[in-house]
């Protein structure tokens, strides 16, 4: 079976680990509920098919949905950038198009910033 790249990273290669309450020191990581789910659940086999594809995805999504580190998961997967899987209830396509808007929003900002300068001098 092929791994799928960055398997080391991979949450869901590490045994289940239950915290009772969340210690601020752990890594969030510790309650994501895909380390009780399978691997190839969250990355693409080589060469799936779409139909099988676009199914894998949403039943990771629906894992990511009652995840209590989801927020956080996907935050990590989008500073990386991951460029692969579901992270945080987002596929590696859906990121691309939240971090392409967040660097817009960000563009716009500086230009109002820039022209509240101007107009201030």
């Amino acid at each position: 079976m092929l791994q799928p790249p960055h398997s080391s990273l991979q949450v869901a290669d590490v045994p289940p680990q239950r915290v009772p309450d969340r210690d601020q020191d752990a890594p969030w990581h510790t309650e994501a509920v895909c380390r009780r789910d399978e691997a190839g659940l969250f990355f693409a086999p080589s060469k799936e098919p779409t139909a099988a594809r676009l199914s894998r995805e949403e039943a990771a999504k629906r894992v990511c949905a009652r995840c209590p580190v989801m927020v956080e998961c996907r935050e990590h997967a989008l500073l990386q950038p991951e460029p692969y899987g579901v992270w945080g209830g987002l596929t590696a396509a859906e990121r691309r198009v939240v971090l392409a808007r967040r660097r817009r929003r960000e563009m716009e900002l500086k230009k109002t910033a820039r022209g509240t300068i101007a107009a201030a001098g």
